[in-house]
């Protein structure tokens, strides 16, 4: 099968925003005349089975998300029933994709909207429609909420949005076709994403090595005292974080401070790299006081402090610029040398290290939050070498990790252009700009 585009004279005025045109033989009806609501309480218990929903894999068992998102609920009875061939809608996410077609008997939360199609529909056809960009930008205008990416939009209004429909004999060969399509668009995504996983792990263990074993490969080696790092050069040091650095909590202010007055370092700008970005986008109104407090100068080491989970602390990016008048988060540690000892360079790979990860991650407390606290990030091992050679290893590790960081974002610009050429599709398809013939 294959989707052409239909000529300009079998189209006409679909009479809908987001839509356009559609076929003439096409009608627009309500969604409420072939989707209804079930809003069945799981009480008495009908399933165990807990189901989550994300805006990348759909409906999926809750034991396969892993740490991600919200904890699920102790008592089964306070969940919605959901049945296979049901379509799924966070509604407070729906904006943003968080909608699917379960395969799954289950049971989700009370804040999701669980809908099944009624006679003469295809639910896969129903699915797509949803997957619409258009679709949901349109439901923006119905949405309520304090927090931009926590806008609810109510079931009612979902149901009562006017749609493009076609025969059910042509809703089958629609969502045939983008089955079979976005299977296959899927499977490549697939694929680059795992190499894409690959080549990140490669680019960690050539940090790894070249921080923690050196460039010689003859050189003569002495235990780092260390299980998680094992053997070390001999002529290296070995200390803690607490011997070359001090350690510095961000700013605490109120919401009300951000967005206007001076450069903000924020959270991501340090998750997200292994440098600070030279110019940040972050603003916050912030006294002399505090930008000499805060500061935020070359040759700093800011480390990620606070999150849900412990996966996402200790992340690290140096400063290899001062960025005046700036002041840093809350959420992370800088850490200021007093000493000559340590290369920015090599800094910026050594605090990025799996080794530091693993120590991180197995030292911390998790309570509600995880946290890196300043007792536990100045216990961290540091191992310095000389500095012509901290040098030689910056430099060797800029080469690789530079031929590594290419080959990744190749890898993610194609799938970006798959996943936009996906979304094109079901546009044309859904919408029957595209007609699919045999």
């Amino acid at each position: 099968m294959k989707a052409i585009l239909r000529d300009e004279r079998e189209m006409k005025d679909s009479g809908i925003v987001w839509a356009s045109k559609m076929p003439n033989h096409w009608a627009t009806i309500p969604l409420y005349s072939v989707l209804e609501e079930i809003n069945q309480k799981n009480e008495p218990i009908i399933t165990t089975n807990i189901l989550s929903l994300t805006n990348t894999d759909g409906v999926i068992p809750y034991s396969e998300r892993g740490n991600q998102g919200n904890k699920a609920k102790t008592s089964f009875e306070d969940y919605k029933v959901v049945y296979p061939n049901t379509i799924v809608a966070n509604s407070m996410n729906i904006l943003i994709g968080s909608v699917g077609l379960s395969k799954y008997e289950g049971c989700v939360s009370p804040v999701y909207y669980v809908y099944k199609s009624k006679n003469d529909t295809d639910i896969r056809y129903i699915n797509y429609l949803f997957q619409m960009e258009s679709f949901q930008k349109n439901l923006r205008q119905y949405a309520n909420g304090i927090l931009e990416i926590r806008l609810r939009v109510s079931s009612h209004d979902i149901l009562h949005q006017n749609i493009a429909f076609p025969s059910y004999k042509e809703q089958e060969i629609i969502a045939n076709y983008l089955d079979d399509r976005c299977s296959k668009i899927d499977a490549i995504i697939a694929e680059a994403k795992a190499s894409i996983e690959e080549y990140k792990e490669l680019k960690q263990a050539v940090i790894y090595e070249a921080v923690t074993k050196g460039l010689d490969k003859n050189v003569e080696m002495k235990d780092s005292e260390y299980e998680f790092i094992g053997n070390v050069p001999e002529h290296w040091m070995v200390c803690k974080l607490r011997h070359i650095g001090l350690p510095q909590n961000g700013i605490s202010t109120s919401g009300d401070s951000f967005g206007s007055g001076y450069p903000f370092v924020s959270y991501g700008d340090v998750y997200k790299n292994y440098e600070l970005p030279h110019e940040v986008s972050g603003l916050v109104e912030s006294s002399d006081e505090d930008r000499e407090r805060y500061s935020v100068q070359a040759g700093d080491i800011f480390f990620t402090r606070t999150s849900e989970t412990k996966e996402e602390i200790g992340f690290s990016a140096v400063c290899e610029k001062t960025i005046q008048n700036a002041t840093f988060a809350g959420f992370l540690i800088r850490v200021r040398p007093f000493n000559n000892k340590l290369d920015t360079k090599f800094a910026k790979y050594y605090f990025r290290s799996k080794h530091l990860r693993a120590y991180f991650v197995k030292e911390m407390n998790l309570v509600i939050r995880a946290s890196l606290g300043q007792d536990l990030l100045k216990g961290a091992p540091v191992l310095l070498p000389p500095k012509n050679e901290q040098s030689l290893i910056a430099e060797y590790l800029e080469n690789k990790c530079s031929t590594i960081d290419n080959v990744i974002e190749e890898k993610e610009d194609i799938i970006d252009n798959l996943e936009a050429y996906k979304k094109s599709l079901i546009y044309e398809v859904v919408t029957g700009k595209r007609k699919v013939v045999a």
